[in-house]
């Protein structure tokens, strides 16, 4: 079996896993889930949450972005580039006025006044989707492949949020272009799988 074969037997796999939560016990779970994170001392420092807003049964972002709002931190939401595997993000304040894509995802509008780039932030954090993750920080994505251009480059901490369900010891299957994330947070703890760029690995799960 090829990679590609085999990712999309694994995001048939997660999707119904995901989808067999009912939506009582999915939405405690992410209330734990975002209580973690809120408690990461890289949440509290960061100036910036570069963030998916959550769509269908992905983990819930709202209750993190109505914290960072709340803290006084920049929310950025992504616009995908057409045709390309690029993100730009956008600062928003408020939920108002996002604009639905083709993929049914609330994206912000194309303001080029409100355009961002991580870089210009000292302490950014990103919260990253994934139809499954491993103890590693590795993650399958939905096959568009823009984490996989955006993480490497992002100067701060990375976050990949997760349901323990969707938690895997090792994925069996990566190439060489999946980029984890730093810290892997579901509703049990979180932990620090892989090493920012001056800090060792400190964390275990709990």
């Amino acid at each position: 079996m090829d990679a590609t074969t085999g990712k999309a037997l694994m995001r048939a796999q997660f999707k119904a896993v995901r989808e067999g939560l009912i939506p009582g016990e999915r939405r405690a779970i992410d209330e734990a889930i975002a209580r973690n994170v809120a408690a990461l001392p890289e949440f509290a420092a960061a100036d910036a949450v570069f963030t998916y807003l959550s769509f269908g049964a992905e983990v819930d972002t709202r209750e993190l972005i109505q914290r960072a709002w709340e803290a006084g931190k920049t929310v950025c939401l992504p616009r995908v580039v057409p045709s390309t595997r690029e993100m730009r993000w956008y600062a928003v304040e408020s939920f108002d006025g996002l604009v639905r894509s083709s993929f049914g995802v609330e994206e912000p509008p194309c303001d080029p006044s409100r355009e961002v780039r991580p870089a210009v932030f000292a302490c950014p954090v990103a919260l990253v989707p994934g139809l499954a993750f491993d103890r590693e920080g590795f993650r399958l994505g939905y096959g568009g492949g823009f984490y996989d251009t955006f993480l490497p480059a992002f100067p701060g901490t990375s976050i990949g949020l997760i349901r323990a369900c969707q938690l895997v010891d090792r994925l069996s299957v990566r190439d060489i272009h999946d980029a984890p994330v730093n810290i892997v947070a579901l509703e049990q703890g979180s932990a620090y799988v892989a090493k920012p760029a001056e800090r060792a690995v400190l964390g275990r799960w709990s």
